[in-house]
């Protein structure tokens, strides 16, 4: 699978949609690479819909981690990112989502494309990439 036939670019927003069945460790390292990618672009936020993607585990808390960890080393704290899930891989507390914002990537994760658009929307970041909401 090839990250920029997954994205497109305008504004300084990075949309990233991949379809397929992966692994857990490909979809995480495919993510990965879009984000490494969003940055090289100049991107300051990226919107990542994976619920094109099949055939991946729920991640236990470990592997929220460890993406999380993957996933803020990509960003070098220049973006914003929101992802896109099905409920049923979504942490009711978010645990990921603490654990990317200690690691210094601030992000969040949806169940809808609209809600996860008006939040980095309302998430401008500074002149250094960091966010401002």
């Amino acid at each position: 699978m090839h990250v920029p036939e997954y994205m497109t670019f305008a504004d300084g927003l990075c949309r990233f949609r991949p379809r397929g069945i992966v692994s857990l460790v490909d979809g995480v390292a495919l993510i990965t690479s879009a984000i490494a990618l969003c940055c090289a672009k100049g991107g300051t936020k990226i919107l990542v819909d994976v619920t094109g993607l099949s055939g991946y585990t729920v991640p236990t808390l470990a592997d929220r981690f460890w993406m999380a960890q993957d996933w803020a080393h990509a960003a070098q704290g220049r973006l914003i990112l929101a992802v896109v899930a099905l409920p049923e891989y979504i942490d009711p507390k978010k645990f990921g989502v603490r654990a990317a914002a200690d690691a210094g990537l601030k992000g969040d994760v949806f169940t809808d494309t609209a809600a996860a658009e008006a939040w980095l929307k309302a998430n401008e970041p500074d002149a250094a990439g960091r966010s401002t909401g």
